[in-house]
């Protein structure tokens, strides 16, 4: 197992650095070494890593861990984007998150990732026409992590989800790459209408805490969307909305307000 770790980590950075950080893990901290040593160094590469995780996290007296981890397994060996979604994710969480500054954390601790993994591989279920066990997958996750992702939402790569308590993301829901969101976000539509009813979030949009975007209404590439913000229109590419509703205050301000992170608002900037 340890030549066959050493053989896939030459080819993959970002499994190797999970490694290096997993082993100093145990050397500063040697209780953690069973759990470091089943969940990281046990494996053979990241993905393996992440259905063991999977599983772990979401079994219960209802489904055991074995067949969850065949259900993540097959997922990830069926469709090789759900491995690259995630190690797009954990850079976003690294570079984004002054919280953290290894990548180990957000595989071992933070529920925002590994509640998006666990979306992904019920997106998988679902987009195989497995309704039951995708619904059942979400459900686990609710009650799991406190986050509530539709298993028909479509998810972009190189997300960040931080803190994730009460993330509500709707069924017909669209979200870009490489977009931040914080705590208690919904993406949710309104009233009872069937069909396509939920945001589509463009590209590197930043959308503040407990802001609530709702209806079948874009949000453009790079916006802003402020915390507590309720959005019922459009938003226009690279802007600033605040309020509720929400009205366009101005630009974004930066190219990339996903990566930036800046939720200051022009006007209230401090000098």
């Amino acid at each position: 197992m340890a030549k066959l770790n050493a053989h896939v980590s030459t080819l993959d950075p970002v499994w190797q650095r999970i490694c290096v950080e997993a082993r100093q893990v145990v050397e500063d901290e040697p209780l953690m070494g069973g759990v470091i040593h089943s969940s990281i160094l046990h494996h053979a590469g990241f993905e393996q890593a992440l259905a063991f995780r999977f599983a772990l996290k979401l079994r219960s007296a209802e489904m055991g861990e074995q067949v969850l981890r065949e259900i993540a397994d097959a997922a990830y060996a069926d469709d090789k984007w759900l491995g690259q979604a995630a190690r797009a994710d954990l850079v976003a969480v690294v570079d984004r998150d002054p919280a953290c500054n290894r990548f180990v954390q957000p595989i071992m601790y933070f529920k925002g990732y590994q509640a998006l993994q666990a979306s992904r591989v019920a997106h998988w279920l679902w987009n195989r026409g497995r309704i039951d066990m995708a619904s059942f997958v979400q459900m686990r996750i609710s009650e799991m992590f406190g986050v509530d992702i539709h298993p028909g939402a479509k998810m972009g790569k190189g997300i960040m989800i931080d803190h994730a308590h009460s993330i509500v993301i709707g069924e017909t829901a669209v979200v870009g790459d490489n977009v931040s969101m914080l705590h208690s976000v919904t993406l949710g539509g309104t009233g009872k209408e069937d069909g396509d009813r939920h945001p589509k979030i463009g590209n590197g949009v930043l959308i503040g805490a407990g802001a609530k975007v709702l209806g079948n209404i874009k949000v453009g590439d790079c916006s802003r969307i402020a915390a507590g913000s309720v959005v019922l229109n459009e938003v226009p590419h690279s802007t600033t909305v605040a309020g509720v509703p929400a009205k366009i205050i101005g630009e974004a301000g930066c190219p990339e307000p996903a990566r930036s992170m800046n939720q200051w608002l022009t006007e209230f900037a401090p000098e």
